[in-house]
């Protein structure tokens, strides 16, 4: 799965089109905690949800966390309005 495509799902509105690629994962670098960045990019290779708590070191509700923030910070407008091209 590509940036590209996650972002696509688990971006809400999403009304303009994206940077490239490499654009995108910089500002998400820059954007989110090492871990929440970690687990993203862990998400989009298609790794099992007990890997990435594995390598993140937490458990259940700590990953939920890490999980629910990382989907807020990507639909926040201020965020959204970075990724996108014509912003």
């Amino acid at each position: 799965m590509t940036i590209y495509d996650m972002l696509k799902v688990d971006i809400k509105i999403l009304n303009k089109e994206l940077k490239s690629e490499d654009e995108v994962l910089e500002i998400l670098k820059k954007r989110l905690t090492k871990k929440e960045y970690r687990y993203y990019m862990m998400k989009m290779e298609g790794t099992a949800k007990e890997l990435i708590q594995k390598e993140l070191k937490c458990d259940d509700e700590r990953f939920n966390e890490i999980e629910a923030t990382t989907i807020k910070k990507l639909n926040a407008e201020k965020l959204k309005h970075e990724l996108s091209s014509n912003g």
